[in-house]
């Protein structure tokens, strides 16, 4: 449980996305016109994707993304499939075969064929801890060749059949988690929650670098992030849609608690648009 903290480091972040990643969990950042080169390399982010497969940088598209709807077809859909052993072997297979060319073994979205693609794959590892079941089968099921999403992401439904495709969202969830250790068909990195939480206070600090937020409003943004992943890592099994109705929802639940105000929570989500518009979100 204690990797659940360090995941939700990157969400807003997806992201994940935005982990993804997103769909890293791979792939800019603005900065000024025409800077130094030193000071563009000191507060450039890595270009990440996220929600299977997903462009950064201003103009991308990242806050549409972000608050894709979940379509009426798959909305509400829970996996039915145990991530016990056997689906997760079984998992496994499918993602090596089909997945990690793009994604890479460790679903950090750093596979081979991936390289070349715009908008990247997404940091699967990542983001899929910070969607929903109904959200990972759609996108599996439907891939990215549509709005807003504008991927390579192939759908997947017309090959894999229902059992298949839940069996890799367990499979994904598991590589992020760290409940499983990834194969080395394709090669990739592993997700590293440690690293992950250093890109969200490098972004924070290039966010505040480049005037979109405030020191001030770069302590609220932190405060509040860390009462969500308290949040996410009591409530993984509950979580439905996408990114944007998670955070709505464990936002909420934090001013019925009273552990944040509603000024904080309006503040947070001014913050985290602001950083999507910006291209500094993964």
């Amino acid at each position: 449980m204690k990797k659940f903290a360090f995941i939700m480091l990157i969400l807003f972040t997806a992201v994940l996305a935005a982990c993804g990643v997103s769909e890293t969990v791979e792939e800019n950042t603005a900065v000024p016109s025409n800077p130094p080169a030193a000071e563009a390399e000191a507060t450039a982010v890595p270009r990440q994707g996220m929600g299977m497969g997903n462009g950064m940088g201003p103009g991308s598209g990242m806050m549409a993304r972000h608050r894709a709807v979940v379509p009426a077809e798959y909305a509400g859909l829970t996996n039915p499939i145990l991530a016990d052993e056997t689906s997760l072997a079984r998992g496994a297979e499918t993602y090596a075969n089909l997945c990690a060319t793009c994604h890479g073994d460790g679903g950090m979205g750093d596979g081979p064929a991936g390289a070349s693609l715009d908008p990247a794959p997404a940091p699967i590892a990542h983001t899929s801890q910070m969607l929903g079941d109904d959200y990972l089968f759609w996108r599996i099921s439907e891939g990215g060749a549509m709005e807003p999403f504008n991927s390579a992401m192939i759908a997947w439904k017309g090959s894999l059949d229902e059992e298949a495709r839940w069996d890799v969202v367990n499979y994904i969830r598991a590589l992020g988690s760290g409940q499983v250790t990834p194969g080395q068909r394709m090669g990739g990195a592993m997700f590293d929650p440690v690293a992950e939480a250093t890109k969200q206070a490098d972004m924070i600090a290039a966010a505040v670098a480049q005037g979109v937020i405030t020191p001030e409003e770069a302590d609220t943004f932190t405060a509040v992030h860390a009462e969500l992943e308290m949040v996410m890592a009591g409530q993984r099994d509950q979580i439905q849609g996408g990114m944007a109705d998670m955070q709505a929802e464990m936002l909420a639940e934090l001013v019925a608690d009273g552990r944040i105000t509603q000024e904080q929570a309006d503040q947070f989500n001014d913050i985290h648009d602001r950083l999507l518009a910006a291209g500094l979100m993964q």
